[in-house]
């Protein structure tokens, strides 16, 4: 996994800087995700917004982050991963100390657009090389099955204790499914600022494990200088046809994870679980991702990426299909094991879908600027997706408007295995062609 077999490789710190890299690659988006993410119903009362509203402030931060990813991926290949990494991870925490202070609306979406810049800018072109270079030639797969299946663990642990926090500090009498329904504004309020402040002082400490445990630079993961202009490795990106069809895989594969935001939103109207439960129950299905992701990553480095991709779009829209069903009380328990299939192969996909990029034959001085081009397209849902999920759920009847919202996230699946055969195809007669 030596990515120069002319440089002797310390395992030890080897290792240490994969892991550095999943901590920070998952902790750098719990302010802008995470916390919407598994305290839905109760972020959505806390800032008084509904779920179109809070659509929109995502899609700022959507706009900003699609901007920053064209330049960040040329900057990837030129300057340290280890100064990128540190200095997104210290602004992204700045943010929290304004989230703190419950801003209004208009702050809120000022706040969610500095995001998509400073989490997206410095940061995302520099972990994706990073990674594909930790791997080297023969272990793409585990390498981003590693990085993400890390950084599902990451999460669900981390979410499991802002969890663990947020019912702490309920009143003695919420903690039961019908007092909880009626849980005062205030009380919400002072709960989600805890579980902010959490996970303020968890990217701060992220970025000091980040200063300390990178190299200084990436000299001793890269391949020799290349003489290559930013203008020139754009160019032959965007002139490359498979990093269209990889975007456009990573649309759907995103908008599908994007999906899993609304799970706990889903539990608690239709499956008629608490506030506490319907967070619990999405932090568990949390765990799923590192289960997924690196046994997509063995799968992938012995079959290929884009067969497993293929695979998994597949299951996820079986799952999707019967979500979009008539409820009833006996399909209860059927729901719950679909939302978690669902949930493992979304996990699968995002795990491996930048491994296309090793699969296409990219040289790894264009890994970063590759990147950065795959990223603007493929997740551009940041922009898209929420609003108009959104908009979905805020329809009458609400068991209706989830079944709708399944409706949609079932094309995206279609679309994906669709797309991924295609990829495969081109993929083959490139390789024919280059004969």
């Amino acid at each position: 996994m030596n990515p120069n077999p002319q440089i002797p490789v310390n395992r030890t710190k080897h290792w240490i800087t994969l892991l550095a890299l999943i901590i920070a690659g998952e902790i750098i988006f719990a302010l802008p995700f995470h916390i919407a993410r598994f305290f839905r119903p109760t972020f959505l009362d806390a800032f008084s917004l509904s779920n179109a509203e809070l659509g929109d402030i995502f899609a700022l931060y959507g706009v900003t982050a699609m901007l920053a990813y064209f330049p960040g991926g040329p900057l990837a290949d030129r300057f340290s991963a280890r100064a990128l990494i540190t200095i997104a991870l210290l602004t992204t925490a700045a943010g929290g100390l304004v989230l703190v202070q419950m801003p209004g609306k208009n702050t809120l979406s000022l706040l969610f657009a500095y995001w998509g810049i400073t989490t997206i800018l410095l940061f995302w072109a520099a972990m994706i090389k990073a990674t594909r270079l930790w791997g080297g030639d023969n272990a793409q797969g585990i390498a981003f099955g590693l990085l993400d299946g890390g950084r599902g663990l990451v999460a669900a642990g981390a979410a499991s204790l802002a969890v663990g926090l947020f019912v702490i500090l309920l009143p003695a009498t919420s903690l039961s499914g019908t007092a909880e329904h009626t849980l005062s504004h205030a009380k919400r309020v002072d709960s989600i600022q805890s579980v902010i402040a959490y996970y303020t002082t968890l990217t701060f400490a992220a970025a000091l494990l980040t200063w300390f445990a990178l190299p200084v630079d990436n000299k001793e993961y890269a391949e020799p200088h290349q003489q290559f202009s930013a203008y020139h490795l754009i160019l032959c990106q965007i002139r490359n046809p498979l990093i269209w069809l990889q975007g456009l895989i990573v649309v759907c594969a995103y908008c599908c994870y994007k999906g899993i935001d609304n799970y706990g939103l889903y539990a608690y109207h239709v499956l008629d679980m608490s506030e506490s439960d319907a967070a619990q129950f999405t932090a568990s299905a949390a765990y799923l991702r590192p289960i997924g992701a690196v046994f997509a990553g063995f799968l992938a480095d012995k079959v290929k990426p884009a067969k497993v991709i293929f695979i998994c779009f597949c299951l996820i829209a079986v799952c999707y299909a019967t979500l979009s069903l008539p409820h009833t009380a006996s399909f209860l328990q059927l729901a719950a094991i679909n939302l978690a299939a669902s949930a493992l192969a979304v996990f699968a996909i995002r795990g491996i879908y930048f491994a296309l990029i090793h699969q296409s034959g990219l040289a790894k001085f264009a890994t970063g600027t590759a990147a950065g081009l795959v990223s603007v397209l493929g997740f551009t849902p940041d922009i898209f997706f929420a609003p108009i999920a959104g908009r979905i759920l805020d329809a009458e009847p609400i068991e209706a408007a989830h079944q709708a919202y399944f409706v949609m996230l079932q094309g995206f699946a279609v679309g994906g295995a669709l797309i991924t055969l295609f990829y495969q195809h081109w993929l083959t007669t490139k390789s024919i062609r280059d004969l």
